[in-house]
This record gives structure tokens, C-alpha cells and sequence, in this order.
């Protein structure tokens, strides 16, 4: 990687790796469950339906993440293990159902009758045993990646690194639109899939100036593409 493009995503990174972008981001909402004194467990599933909810307008995004937090009474757990469920067909979040809410409920409360902590799960894992979808190995998962960037990062800055046994080293970038975008125009990956295989590209790239926390480069990326274009 060139001097120029070095200089200009660390600059990037540090003007966007700021709390003060990120008052209304899905992020904001399980941070508001943890500052609220909210167990380990409340702000993990607080993060699971910020990140299952985060597409589209970040406006929409919020007042919908609103709606969910109001039926749940802003104690995540407490609903999910009462087993008592908002469940019918109309739209919580464009195309996201009340009733499929309803299912990532059930498989959670299944889950922590078990298990103490989501910590535990793969990103695979994740994807079929809470989000219910089918295996996809070359799927790039942004959602569920964006997630764990929450949940393990441990600058204490934006991420809230609750999660204490998983490297941040090993995180994989959220591919977002944003940072796809941004990622071809800089030349970090010349890939024209939004898959697995691009997110590790650009990772990597990543790594050359971050090796142990290469996803900081995401909010140099997400950061100046959701400023710039707008």
C-alpha cells in the first residue's frame, strides 16, 4: 500500500472512529441497553436486532429499531425469555416481518436455556442458529460481521468490546455498500461479488496498516462513504 492511500484512510479512520457520528446509527441502540446497566445478554440481543434491522435509510432504520425496543420494553431479555412475542404478518422494517422478529426470539430464548453468551457462536453459527438462515460459505455475512465488530472491538470509542475472548484480529469488515464502494475507487479490491472472498480482500488490505484490528478501516471506509453521499 502506497504512502498517499495509508495516510489518507489512517486520517479517515481517525475523523470517523468518532461517537459523534454514531447518534443515529443501529449501534446507538445497544449501546443505549448497556449504559442503561443492561446485562451481557440485553445488549446482545439488542446488537442481533440492530444488525438485522440496519438497511436502508438510517432514519427508517431508527425509528423501526424505536418501535422494537418500545414492545420490548427496552429489557431485551426479560422479553425473550417471557416467550410472549409480537408475532404477525405486517412489516416492522421494510421487508422484515413482526413474525420473523418473533422466530429470532424463539431461537434466542432456546439458546441461552443452554449457553451463557453469543460469544460462543461462529459467524455461521450465527447465521443459521439465530437468524435461521441456510449455511452460505461464500455469503459475507455483513450484517452478522458488523455485529461482532460491535461486541469485540475495545477501543472504547464506538464498539463496546463485551466480548473478551475473541480477538479483534480476527474480525472480518462488514461489507456495506459504503465501503464496497469506497474499497474499488481506492483500489483495495478490484472484486465486482459483494461476497466472502471480497470482505477478506479488503480485510487484508486493512491489515497492512492495522494487523491487530484490521476493521478499524471500516469506519474509514463506511464513514466518509455515508458522509459523502448524501
Amino acid at each position: 500500500m502506497n504512502e498517499a492511500l495509508r495516510n489518507r484512510l489512517e486520517e479517515w479512520e481517525a475523523t470517523y472512529n468518532d461517537p459523534r457520528w454514531f447518534g443515529e446509527d443501529p449501534v446507538a441502540f445497544p449501546r443505549r441497553i448497556l449504559s442503561g446497566g443492561g446485562s451481557l445478554r440485553d445488549v446482545e440481543i439488542a446488537a442481533v436486532f440492530a444488525a438485522h434491522l440496519a438497511w436502508g435509510r438510517r432514519a427508517m432504520i431508527v425509528r423501526d429499531l424505536e418501535r422494537l425496543f418500545d414492545e420490548m420494553c427496552w429489557r431485551p431479555a426479560a422479553y425473550v425469555e417471557a416467550g410472549c412475542y409480537r408475532d404477525d404478518p405486517t412489516s416492522l422494517h421494510r421487508t422484515v416481518k413482526w413474525s420473523e422478529t418473533a422466530c429470532i426470539c424463539r431461537r434466542l430464548n432456546a439458546f441461552y436455556s443452554t449457553e451463557e453468551s453469543l460469544e460462543s457462536l461462529s459467524v455461521q453459527d450465527i447465521r443459521t442458529r439465530v437468524f435461521g438462515q441456510k449455511e452460505d460459505a461464500s455469503a459475507a455475512n455483513k450484517k452478522i460481521n458488523m455485529m461482532r465488530r460491535w461486541m469485540v472491538r475495545r477501543d472504547g470509542k464506538v464498539d463496546m468490546g463485551l466480548w473478551r475472548d475473541t480477538s479483534p484480529g480476527g474480525l472480518i469488515v462488514p461489507l456495506d455498500i459504503h465501503v464496497y464502494d469506497q474499497a474499488v475507487a481506492l483500489g483495495l479490491t478490484s472484486r465486482k461479488s459483494k461476497d466472502l472472498r471480497t470482505a477478506l480482500e479488503i480485510t487484508e488490505r486493512f491489515r497492512e496498516i492495522w494487523p491487530d484490528d484490521p476493521v478499524r478501516g471500516d469506519f474509514a471506509l463506511f464513514g466518509y462513504g455515508v458522509t459523502h453521499n448524501r
